[in-house]
């Protein structure tokens, strides 16, 4: 397992293909959620819940709740990079932070806040990550601390409040 924690993670890369692109030219909105969720497979494999460990554990995780914040547009062929900050974990959940960056450009395209919660499979329930997972975990916390909180963390669809009107 990879040792080195950077603060904030930069794990993953990929390019906007062209049947990522929907009629407004531009990434479509189902595609950045594809593309967070690669990120977040290579994070959970980092921290050790890949599949050596679901196989010998039966535990992974689930998808309990997703942020995406749109910032700028990427277009086809556009090249990105996604980092991973953890913000706080207990032993039942991780919740983090990827940002999608123009591996080019530097620009933000989009933020995505993400709230995993550890599953048994053979009970098909929340439980709680064993040790080791959860002393690796505090190790990366520990380096992304000194991050602070981003601004978008935690923030909801009604901040701030929609109008009532034109």
């Amino acid at each position: 397992m990879d040792t080195d924690v950077q603060a904030p993670l930069d794990r993953h890369r990929g390019v906007v293909r062209p049947d990522w692109v929907d009629y407004n030219g531009h990434l479509n909105v189902a595609y950045y959620l594809v593309a967070f969720d690669h990120a977040t497979d290579v994070f959970l494999d980092w921290v050790g819940l890949d599949e050596g460990h679901r196989k010998a554990q039966g535990g992974t995780t689930f998808t309990a709740e997703v942020h995406i914040a749109y910032k700028r547009e990427l277009i086809e062929g556009a090249a990105f990079r996604i980092t991973t900050q953890l913000l706080s974990f207990d032993r039942k959940r991780i919740r983090y932070l990827h940002r999608m960056f123009h591996a080019d450009d530097g620009f933000e395209a989009a933020s995505s806040e993400n709230l995993s919660l550890y599953v048994d499979l053979n009970q098909r329930r929340v439980a709680e990550m064993d040790a080791p997972v959860q002393a690796r975990l505090a190790a990366v916390l520990e380096a992304h601390a000194r991050l602070g909180i981003p601004e978008e963390a935690g923030r909801g669809i009604d901040r701030p409040p929609v109008g009532h009107g034109m």
